[in-house]
């Protein structure tokens, strides 16, 4: 397989047919999706004419071109500019989470940003871009390739907010409870980079600036043609946001976080005025949309259409709590192997989205995990009721959580597969531990960076029952 590495450790027991197919779409579904290959599909350079999609930029009329980059498929988004451009470029800088041994730059300088958390060397290489912002002209173009992750990868807070005081914010955010938007709201407030301010700076130097992105947000359409330019594009550090700062404000009334949160960011939400409010309009920027949540069911579908096997989007919305999203899978499995609803089996369920872990006490926490391997021990545990049933839950930029798997795969068997080995998988929900008992049974999906970001994609293979 192109993307799971270890997919024959994957399929070495358990239902392994079931396995083996689910694998089988997963894998293609990524390769399908890879930012690398998206970009070069749209981008090319004839002589001193830079063609993206359907316009093009001549330059020698612009005196630096540069090249910015965050996100969790950052590697290959990056790459992928740069080596069109090649020495064109004057300069490059990129923020990832993974810096792997395949990745190949010619102009492009690699930080290696903390995420789920910031950190120090995300901090420096943002003050880096904020420098050569600074030195900027008219005469300059910015190409900005952002993806999921960018906003603690590319961390920077504003004056009088120290690093610790956003890692510790992020910290606290992550655990409560709350949505991805309710968690934006208050990081892109606190940014002097994120929530659009970074073309705000840029747009205030007088250049121009091109943004190539992937969307993990849920709701987002489906994209079409990416050759044509995105009117609609959003958030992250290049796009007007959508968040203000009233929600900023909510998120932490609504999830009693005043007290949790550092008192430098909770005293600045309480005190700016509109002067803190994030941009809401770029007319003169250019972006391009590579993919969005939905694109992943959709190519889903497309790899299951090409092995035969009837496919079901159940929803591209799909958020909650992560072990509830698991046995609600379970369910659906056996209702399916039942009765035949929604669909008759064999069949494949496929949903997208971003399902949470809350976690109230951190001494809960005895172990390593994520949401998509939390969902797949939250599947196992009820699925032994569904003969051959699979589920794989992935991050599909390739991390989960706390670890460098992709997420998990269990199956109708892996629940006794445990219990053979003394693991207890109603422990590990309640300690955090999902990732070492999923290690355990072969059940921890390794990809490494896939290059594109799409939050979560969930694949359930339902076979009918014999003799049915």
């Amino acid at each position: 397989m192109n993307k799971i590495r270890n997919a024959e450790t994957l399929t070495g027991s358990g239902d392994v047919e079931s396995r083996r197919l689910v694998l089988e779409i997963a894998d293609r579904t990524l390769t399908r999706l890879d930012g690398y290959v998206r970009i070069r599909s749209i981008m090319r350079l004839e002589g001193d004419v830079l063609h993206v999609g359907t316009k093009c930029w001549d330059l020698t009329k612009k005196r630096n071109i540069y090249l910015f980059g965050a996100g969790k498929a950052c590697n290959h988004m990056a790459m992928a500019v740069d080596h069109v451009l090649g020495d064109r470029l004057t300069r490059g800088i990129a923020i990832v989470k993974i810096h792997e041994e395949t990745d190949r730059f010619q102009k492009t300088e690699v930080y290696v940003g903390g995420h789920p958390l910031p950190n120090e060397e995300g901090y420096r290489a943002s003050r880096e871009i904020l420098k050569v912002v600074e030195q900027a002209s008219a005469d300059d173009l910015f190409i900005a390739v952002i993806s999921g992750g960018s906003s603690a990868l590319m961390s920077c807070p504003r004056e009088g907010i120290t690093l610790q005081d956003e890692i510790d914010a992020t910290d606290v955010l992550l655990k409560s409870g709350a949505g991805i938007y309710e968690i934006n709201a208050v990081r892109r407030h606190v940014s002097a980079l994120n929530g659009g301010m970074l073309a705000q700076r840029i747009r205030e130097r007088g250049a121009e600036l091109i943004g190539i992105g992937i969307s993990d947000a849920v709701g987002t359409p489906a994209t079409g043609d990416i050759a044509q330019p995105y009117k609609a594009y959003k958030s992250t550090p290049i796009g007007p946001d959508a968040t203000t700062l009233d929600d900023a404000r909510a998120t932490i009334v609504n999830f009693a976080l005043e007290d949790k949160l550092p008192r430098s960011i909770v005293q600045y939400l309480a005190s700016v005025g509109e002067e803190g409010e994030t941009p809401k309009a770029f007319p003169d920027n250019t972006y391009f949309l590579l993919n969005t949540l939905p694109d992943s069911c959709l190519y889903a579908r497309q790899a299951c259409e090409e092995l035969g096997v009837p496919a079901l989007i159940v929803s591209s919305f799909l958020e909650g709590e992560s072990r509830d999203a698991g046995t609600f899978m379970a369910s659906m499995a056996r209702e399916i192997q039942a009765y035949g609803n929604p669909v008759r089996p064999p069949c494949v369920l496929l949903s997208s989205g971003e399902v949470t872990t809350q976690i109230l006490d951190n001494a809960a926490i005895k172990g390593h995990g994520g949401p998509g391997q939390e969902m797949a021990v939250g599947f196992a545990i009820a699925a032994a009721k569904a003969p051959g049933a699979c589920l794989l839950s992935i991050d599909s930029e390739g991390t989960d959580g706390t670890t460098r798997v992709a997420g998990g795969i269990t199956d109708s068997k892996s629940f006794a597969a445990a219990r053979a080995k003394g693991i207890n998988l109603y422990q590990s929900l309640r300690e955090h531990s999902t990732f070492e008992a999923l290690d355990a049974i072969d059940s921890a999906i390794f990809t490494g960076n896939t290059g594109t970001n799409l939050c979560d994609l969930n694949i359930l293979y339902v076979p009918a029952l014999e003799g049915r």
